[in-house]
């Protein structure tokens, strides 16, 4: 048996404009919970970052939410954790991971209810690193899927290996990168697909393989491909109907068929099942103690020799990386101070609006455009770069009205003209290097 087990990623971020949302649940989000509606056999594991849930609500499209939510009370979806604004998590530090972690499970168990419970974890972009384990597991994760570029040993398709901390361990899943990006890049269609799958099995009895993509990839990026590529896999796995008595000549045509293109032919849906990810802890063996590498899905094992594990980010050499982080690191610092200082309501007001813009302000996508491989638009990193802004603005008005000595304040003062100084450079950078 071949066990394939599928993973949607859905993400916009906050500031994404209602029109481009608008398009993205026409094109993609309905249709693919209409697709999954209408086939009661498939099934899919699927991470929604509680940001997105949150505009579908806002933006009157919570019909997609109560989708979802209907196809993990039948079974067919399971879901998983993730980080509620998107952001790089073994770039931020472990406080940081953690809030993401637990404001994502908060937000989409409010939406989602009971059937929220996600016993996987989805790091977005599948950044991953040895720091984030510890968060993952302390939030009552079992599982953690990873890019195939971060596996450290021979490609696991029969064990299930594991992340050892202390006396907790956490089941390592990885993508296969070449078949999802086949897929995501439409270089394959249905039934090169479930042959590709065949051939990963090689002399195994039993094997699973994973894929995970961008939901959007799905009618958003190609159009109708939900219908065209997912939509024909999963009716040609469509599970046959027992047959009975009277069904005979049925069972000669079911007999025929094995005899010419044998037991796991082309045209036998037997060989095939899909499955949720957390499945394949209950049908595999535990394999062994393994450390990943540090990387994401858009990482090469170049990048990975070079010392550069999250380079659409992060990037080595990438000097408007450098400078945004170094934005960012300034309005982190003036937050946790800003609400060390709370001690009025007055003060709180502006500590707690740092605070809650500074969750949004870590988002990836301001560093994804300005990485130059070869993603790169001026407005979106700029956008980045004002929702900091406003972080730093209230840190410092709470600071500014604390008890704090004038000396202390004066420092934080001069944090507020180096991340001007700063926010100069990186539009400098827009302007003159766009």
């Amino acid at each position: 048996m071949i066990y394939w087990a599928p993973l949607l990623h859905f993400y916009q971020p906050t500031n994404q404009t209602h029109w481009v949302l608008r398009k993205i649940c026409e094109e993609s989000y309905r249709p693919l919970v209409k697709l999954f509606d209408e086939l009661p056999h498939a099934k899919v594991t699927v991470n929604i970052n509680a940001a997105l849930t949150e505009l579908l609500d806002d933006h009157g499209m919570s019909d997609v939410i109560a989708g979802l939510r209907d196809l993990c009370e039948k079974g067919r979806l399971e879901f998983t954790g993730s980080a509620k604004y998107h952001a790089i998590l073994p770039l931020i530090g472990q406080d940081e991971m953690l809030r993401q972690i637990v404001l994502n499970n908060q937000t989409n168990k409010q939406f989602f209810g009971d059937c929220y419970s996600p016993q996987g974890f989805f790091p977005p972009e599948m950044a991953y690193s040895r720091d984030i384990v510890k968060p993952v597991l302390e939030t009552g994760h079992k599982w953690i899927i990873m890019s195939g570029v971060a596996c450290p040993v021979d490609w696991p398709s029969n064990v299930v290996h594991s992340i050892s901390a202390g006396r907790q361990k956490l089941v390592a899943f990885f993508r296969d990168d070449i078949l999802s990006n086949k897929v995501s890049f439409r270089d394959l269609d249905a039934s090169g697909f479930l042959e590709q799958l065949r051939q990963l099995r090689g002399n195994y009895k039993d094997v699973y393989v994973v894929t995970a993509m961008d939901a959007e990839t799905f009618g958003h990026h190609i159009k109708n491909w939900e219908k065209l590529f997912l939509g024909e896999v999963y009716e040609a796995l469509e599970p046959m109907e027992p047959i009975g008595k009277g069904g005979k000549q049925l069972q000669r045509m079911v007999d025929t068929q094995k005899e010419i293109f044998g037991a796991a032919g082309k045209n036998d849906k037997t060989d095939i099942k899909v499955v949720t990810i957390s499945e394949l802890m209950e049908i595999f063996p535990t394999g062994q103690s393994i450390e990943p590498r540090a990387s994401s899905w858009s990482t090469t094992l170049d990048d990975i020799k070079d010392g550069n594990p999250y380079p659409l980010w992060n990037g080595k050499g990438n000097a408007l990386h450098q400078l945004q982080w170094q934005h960012l690191k300034i309005a982190m610092d003036m937050t946790y101070k800003a609400m060390k200082v709370a001690t009025s309501d007055a003060i709180k007001l502006h500590a707690d609006l740092a605070r809650g813009l500074l969750d949004k302000a870590l988002q990836s996508d301001q560093f994804w455009w300005a990485s130059r491989r070869p993603m790169w638009d001026i407005n979106l990193i700029h956008q980045g770069l004002l929702m900091q802004r406003e972080v730093i603005l209230n840190a410092y008005k709470a600071i500014k009205i604390s008890d704090l000595s004038e000396d202390e304040k004066m420092e934080y003062y001069y944090r507020v003209v180096a991340g001007r100084d700063l926010r100069s450079k990186i539009t400098d950078q827009l302007l003159l290097h766009g």
